[in-house]
Parts: structure tokens; C-alpha cells; sequence
């Protein structure tokens, strides 16, 4: 008996030992998939957050933004309203295009997927529904360790033709709950961007979707090119109920910023 459970033992450690099984392109897209559906509401969604940016030799920075979404069309508006000088500054999608308006000038620029929002290290994507599945071609890297969490690592590359501000991005899934944890972009040459972290996920019912909505309540967005500068990104309220049916137009946000 006492060589069967040495045996035992043994064999226990080795298993241990072994390697993750790799994901097939299947299931790391299936798992992209999850992670996409889960911010998707179906219907309207409406986000208060704050922006807290730190730059190398200048004073800590505090924005307000209010940002309103329709998941059908895929529209998306962003309107500052704090700090007063930047009180009425607005991104607006329209066709997969982003526009920014600055009501000191009353002009509208088209801005790229890179585009700062409000020169915070923040993008359009997140504050957006996650579309990763449809735009990126997805394959598992490794299963490793992030702190205590088990994870799955992904990489991610951008499909031809599709519009996106980092060709290749890395992801860190907890293998338990499904929930991003971590993110890496990087240029088309391999060279680390940036990284967001992701410490918290809240979720609210949908009645339009009949399920939860989830959404990050806190992202550490990290530039690794400038390493001074960082911007906490803090979701304070979000509001599920429909939104005017004219909202998501350069008229709309033209108004509310004056």
C-alpha cells in the first residue's frame, strides 16, 4: 500500500507538471465571443465617468464625460462636461467613422481609431461595445498566472481592412469567470503601446437584452512609450433606459454644447 500511494504521488506531481492544453482557434474565439456579448445591450446604454490623467511635468488632470451608446448602427457619442474648458467637446460616431467637435471653433474634425480622447491615454474603444470577435483574428497563446488569477492568454490580430486603433493586441482572461483583467496594444512592428488593467467588472440588467450588461468599473490605462503618463478611468453611473431617437447626430451634440 505504501508503494501504490508513492506511486500515486508521483503521478499526481507530474500531472501537475504538465503544460495547459493549448485552445483551438475555436474556443479562444469562443471565449472573445463571451467577452464581447457581455457589454453588448441591444439596445441604449449610457455611461458617467471620470478621467483622472497624468502627464510628465504637468499638473494632474480631471475630466468629466458623459458617453451614450445605441447597439444598433453601433453609435456612439462622447460629451465632456468637465473640466469649463473643455465643458461641451464631443466625439460622435456615425458609419464606423469618429468625429470630433469642438464648440470653441463650432468645427467638426475626422479623427483616427488612435485618436486621445480629450489627450487622456484613453480611445474610442473603451467606452464602446466590444467587437474583438469581429475584428480580430483570435489565438491562444499560453494559460499563465496574472497575481492569483488563472488566466488565458490571447493574441489578437486585426482583420484586413478593418479600422482599429492597435493591430495586434494581447488579452489576459480569468480562465474562472470569463472577465478581461488585462490588455496590451501594440504597433504593427511589435513595439508595447500601452496596457490597461482592469481590477473590477460590475453587471446591471438589460431589459432589452432580458440579461446582464457588463461593464468595467475602474481601467489603468498605462502609455509604455511615454512612461510618465497614465489616466485612470472611473465608471461611476450607468443608465440602461432608451435614449432620444435623434440623439446620435452632429445637430444633437451641436446643442447640447452650447
Amino acid at each position: 500500500m505504501t508503494r501504490i500511494a508513492a506511486a500515486l504521488a508521483v503521478l499526481l506531481l507530474q500531472a501537475a507538471a504538465l503544460p495547459a492544453r493549448a485552445l483551438s482557434a475555436a474556443e479562444a474565439l469562443a471565449k472573445v465571443r463571451v467577452l464581447d456579448e457581455r457589454t453588448h445591450n441591444n439596445g441604449d446604454f449610457t455611461g458617467l465617468c471620470y478621467l483622472e490623467s497624468k502627464e510628465k511635468d504637468k499638473d494632474d488632470v480631471v475630466r468629466e464625460l458623459v458617453y451614450y451608446r445605441r447597439s444598433e448602427g453601433q453609435r456612439l457619442l462622447m460629451l465632456f462636461t468637465r473640466p469649463k474648458a473643455e465643458a461641451g467637446k464631443g466625439y460622435l460616431r456615425i458609419e464606423k467613422n469618429l468625429w470630433l467637435y469642438d464648440p470653441s471653433t463650432g468645427k467638426w474634425e475626422r479623427r483616427t481609431e488612435r485618436e486621445r480622447i480629450g489627450g487622456s491615454d484613453s480611445r474610442r474603444g473603451d467606452f464602446d461595445e466590444s467587437r474583438l470577435a469581429e475584428e480580430f483574428d483570435v489565438k491562444w497563446e499560453a494559460d499563465e498566472k496574472l497575481g492569483a488569477y488563472a488566466t488565458h492568454r490571447l493574441l489578437l490580430t486585426a482583420k484586413e481592412g478593418v479600422d482599429v486603433a492597435y493591430p495586434t493586441v494581447r488579452l489576459w482572461l480569468d480562465a474562472a469567470t470569463g472577465n478581461l483583467l488585462k490588455r496590451q496594444d501594440l504597433a504593427l512592428s511589435g513595439r508595447l503601446m500601452r496596457t490597461a488593467l482592469y481590477p473590477r467588472w460590475k453587471k446591471v440588467w438589460s431589459e432589452s437584452k432580458k440579461g446582464d450588461v457588463w461593464y468595467p468599473e475602474q481601467i489603468y490605462l498605462y502609455d509604455e512609450i511615454e512612461k510618465a503618463n497614465s489616466t485612470m478611468v472611473i465608471i461611476k453611473q450607468v443608465d440602461l433606459r432608451p435614449l432620444d431617437a435623434n440623439m446620435f447626430t452632429k445637430a444633437w451634440l451641436e446643442a447640447k454644447s452650447r
